[in-house]
């Protein structure tokens, strides 16, 4: 059964992470934390003290492979619809 831990928000939109999270994420004052959007709505919290190496396989297997072109094209692409 998963363990469940909670914490408020505050009016500044900050929230301390309860010390059972901390631990077993590993991660203490002043580390890093990314939030993901696993789907729309529903976020995981992954300590950001970990290599990029580490998170090698962690979503699955792309649906199809992207070229370094493709992806340099749709950065362009959207920092020009940025601007």
């Amino acid at each position: 059964m998963p363990r469940m831990s909670t914490a408020t928000l505050t009016s500044k939109g900050q929230i301390t992470i309860p010390a059972a999270v901390r631990t077993a994420l590993g991660v203490d004052a002043g580390d890093r934390v990314e939030f993901v959007e696993v789907v729309p709505g529903r976020f995981e919290l992954i300590a950001a003290t970990h290599s990029v190496g580490e998170l090698k396989g962690m979503f699955g297997k792309p649906r199809k492979a992207v070229s370094i072109e493709a992806m340099n094209a749709a950065i362009a692409q959207r920092g020009a619809s940025a601007k």
